[in-house]
């Protein structure tokens, strides 16, 4: 769970992007991005020694 805390509670923009900042960091959106998808486990272990 990703908790975002903003000092401003009215500004929205600064709070999503605080948020689309945790995520990217977290690792949360490239494994949504990989899980979109059934991939081998060959094809994992290939991409993996690349």
């Amino acid at each position: 769970m990703i908790e975002v805390k903003v000092q401003d509670p009215g500004n929205f923009e600064r709070a999503m992007r605080a948020f689309k900042k945790a995520c990217q960091k977290d690792g949360f959106m490239m494994e949504l991005k990989e899980r979109r998808f059934y991939v081998k486990p060959s094809e994992k272990k290939r991409k993996k020694r690349k």
